[in-house]
């Protein structure tokens, strides 16, 4: 019978007051991070330019206030003095945000260096900072990964911010990420080690030289993280009114006929990524609930595109079922490898503004710096714009794939798409 690192810790989180395990996932995002301790690999946020009638006091307080109103921003990574394991408490203090007055050639010398790498042990895993110059006003915002995912910083945080900005009453009691932690640990052992070992039988063939892009570059300096972006010509969001399966299934489908393609395989081992929140409770608590779920297919058995998206989507949902125990996945690194496959609607980072107080936030891309690093060997980033546009985005390891091959994997992504459409097209047609 298998026990999870969450067991052996688990009784020190009830019986010694103030000590929490970290999630599965927390777990995995910082193991791999302290790969790379000295990258911004794990931050997640970005600088707004606000619009000149805000007021930067107000914001300060409401910001303040925000921050104190939620466990997760009193969070820090420390070492358990019972087990030497790395676990979290909850009660760090939350200093109060204020407003920086400085001079324009100032803030762009600042701009440089707001995104740094996160000082991990017991250390505030948030960044918030407001700065008015002569001639306009800033918020930069900026997460641990560890501790907030996309949907929890536009959604909850984004939201509630504006919400008490404008002096909204706030009704909704805020939830604790720690009562979560311990609730989510109620799982028995032989639950625990049948999810074990469907995620295990599903990950046993991932070979990278088979399931990734073959690499058009070697040799060059490891980690180097890259990204472009491509509009995506074939589709339009309208399409999806009048059919039976979802954007995220579709499109996780059009990644992995991609990954087929162009790695001439019959068999597919990727990931994707899903935001992890499946209850109405779960949709409003502020944290990291985002999970990365192994996904695999065998095109040997050849079948119709309709059939391909049904058993797809089918497939999803009975991994959605072990998803406590994906905590061995993570632990044993079986997907680290994989590319990954992440479907966001109009999530930061993915649209050039934001609205705040009923005005535009106009998103301000940082300049790029030496202490970015590639997560995973790729990322499929399918994005849709205020437009009603889809763009693909590809982080990658600069030190495996070309920009060129990358531009390459996008033109077959979007023909991919164009395919899918045809609900009676053979995939060995496609392929």
């Amino acid at each position: 019978m298998e026990k999870s690192y969450e067991t052996r810790i688990v009784n020190y989180a009830l019986q010694t007051c103030g000590f929490y395990p970290l999630r599965a996932m927390q777990r995995w995002l910082i193991d791999t991070h302290f790969n790379k301790a000295k990258s911004t690999m794990m931050n997640a946020g970005g600088l707004a330019k606000l619009d000149d009638s805000i007021d930067l006091e107000r914001l300060a307080k409401a910001a303040t206030d925000l921050l104190n109103a939620y466990d997760i921003f009193r969070a820090r990574l420390i070492f358990h003095p019972g087990t030497n394991d790395l676990c979290q408490r909850f009660d760090g203090e939350i200093t109060p945000v204020t407003v920086e007055k400085i001079s324009d050639e100032e803030f762009e010398r600042r701009k440089k260096f707001l995104m740094e790498p996160y000082r991990l042990i017991d250390r505030p895993l948030y960044r918030f900072y407001l700065f008015e110059t002569p001639t306009a006003k800033y918020i930069y915002i900026d997460f641990y990964h560890a501790i907030m995912d996309g949907s929890a910083i536009t959604i909850l945080f984004w939201r509630e911010l504006d919400m008490r900005y404008r002096g909204k009453k706030i009704t909704r009691q805020p939830l604790n990420y720690a009562d979560f932690i311990l609730d989510e640990l109620k799982i028995s052992p032989d639950e625990l080690a049948e999810g074990n070992r469907f995620w295990r039988e599903m990950l046993s063939d991932f070979d990278e030289t088979r399931h990734l892009p073959p690499p058009d570059i070697k040799n060059l300096q490891a980690w180097h993280q890259e990204h472009i972006i491509v509009d995506i010509e074939n589709i339009r969001s309208n399409h999806f009114a009048n059919v039976d399966y979802m954007e995220n299934v579709f499109f996780l489908a059009a990644s992995m006929l991609t990954i087929a393609k162009t790695t001439d395989a019959p068999n597919i081992v990727m990931s994707w990524l899903h935001n992890g929140r499946n209850t109405a409770q779960e949709r409003r608590l502020m944290g990291l609930m985002l999970e990365q779920f192994p996904i695999s297919w065998d095109f040997e058995k050849d079948l119709s595109v309709e059939d391909f998206l049904s058993g797809l989507e089918a497939k999803i949902q009975t991994g959605m079922r072990y998803r406590r125990s994906l905590g061995k996945i993570y632990e044993e690194g079986l997907e680290d490898d994989c590319a990954t496959f992440i479907f966001q609607k109009r999530a930061l980072g993915a649209l050039n503004e934001m609205i705040f107080d009923g005005k535009p936030a106009a998103l301000i891309e940082l300049p790029p710096n030496e202490i970015s690093a590639a997560e995973n060997s790729l990322d499929i980033e399918l994005n849709l714009g205020d437009d009603d546009r889809y763009f693909i985005e590809l982080d990658y390891d600069a030190s495996r794939y070309s920009e060129t091959a990358m531009k390459n994997f996008a033109a077959t992504f979007d023909e991919m798409i164009l395919a899918l459409q045809d609900e009676t097209r053979m995939i060995s047609e496609i392929l």
